[in-house]
């Protein structure tokens, strides 16, 4: 694994560049501010920042009545605790509305279960957040894709829902990138393929990488593609490689039930129907333990990802594709 960055640190370096150009920019936590380590710019911003304590219904509502006044409002707490606790509030008061409030939601997936266990696992967050009209939803990779998520999520026209790790996320890009919202990004392509990979997610990302080399070794061509977006989907790019290589499979920190390999399995449905496995929790909650291995141990290792492209390789040579 590569260096850890703080996608929670990135995302609140980026609102604060956010800030120092925009006056209408303010920030609400729910008892979160130490969550996110903005301490120092609550200290400088003391009148655009605002704790409700812990209260994310509140915080959402408070959100919304800024938005509807003029202002640009940032939510950061915990994901569940937004995408669940406060679920009722983002759909009539934000999301109906069409209002510009950015949720930012911290601890998304298992790997950043380590300290604080399974009610504070978010397993859940990209499916709900998919399924209210008007929101988008965004899952970084890193820490550099997150600040680059939270500066265009501002010139959206509408309210996003953005994933945020624990604080101890891995560095994926070494090199910035053009990063194009709503577009997946392609990181390894080729032309044809066996299969595809569509990922979201450092961890996840950093594991299909080193699948990928050695599926080549093997002899199997693999392009993988990271889906920082996966609402709106990128349906062109999508299309195209499940067109050309005829044989998928998603990988995800996060049940299979509803995010990255529900948008994929929805996709290929209207689009192109291909053999696909859907790599994430299997419909169960996870223990607690050190990131990398609970990811094994819910089958999401390398191991697990080289037998699933075989496997959707299998099926689509038995179709004749």
């Amino acid at each position: 694994m590569s260096a850890l960055q703080s996608t929670r640190i990135a995302a609140i370096e980026a609102i604060d560049s956010l800030m120092e150009q925009n006056p209408r920019i303010v920030l609400v936590f729910a008892d979160s501010v130490k969550v996110f380590r903005a301490t120092e710019l609550v200290k400088k911003y003391p009148h655009r920042c605002f704790d409700v304590g812990i209260a994310e219904q509140n915080a959402v509502t408070v959100a919304a009545g800024m938005a509807s006044s003029g202002l640009i409002p940032f939510v950061a707490t915990y994901a569940g605790f937004l995408t669940m606790r406060a679920c009722e509030q983002i759909r009539t008061f934000v999301a109906y509305p069409k209002l510009p409030v950015i949720f930012l939601g911290a601890n998304g997936g298992i790997a950043g279960g380590e300290r604080e266990g399974v009610t504070h696992q978010f397993i859940e967050d990209l499916g709900i957040a998919r399924i209210l009209p008007s929101l988008s939803v965004v899952s970084p990779a890193d820490a550099y894709e997150t600040h680059q998520a939270v500066l265009r999520a501002v010139e959206q026209q509408g309210p996003v829902y953005i994933r945020i790790g624990s604080g101890r996320d891995p560095v994926f890009f070494e090199q910035p990138y053009p990063f194009e919202w709503g577009k997946a990004h392609v990181i390894l392509e080729q032309n044809p393929e066996d299969a595809v990979i569509f990922a979201t997610g450092g961890f996840m990302l950093h594991r299909c990488k080193q699948a990928v080399k050695l599926l080549n070794k093997e002899g199997f061509r693999i392009s993988l593609l990271n889906i920082h977006t996966l609402k709106p989907l990128d349906t062109a790019t999508v299309g195209r490689f499940l067109q050309r290589a005829k044989a998928a499979v998603t990988v995800e920190d996060h049940t299979v039930i509803g995010g990255l390999g529900s948008a994929i399995a929805e996709a290929a449905s209207e689009l192109y129907p291909v053999p696909l496995v859907r790599l994430g929790l299997q419909d169960t909650f996870a223990e607690s333990g050190e990131p990398e291995s609970l990811l094994d141990a819910y089958g999401m290792s390398v191991t697990n990802i080289n037998e699933s492209v075989k496997k959707v390789v299998s099926l689509k040579n038995q179709l004749g594709r």
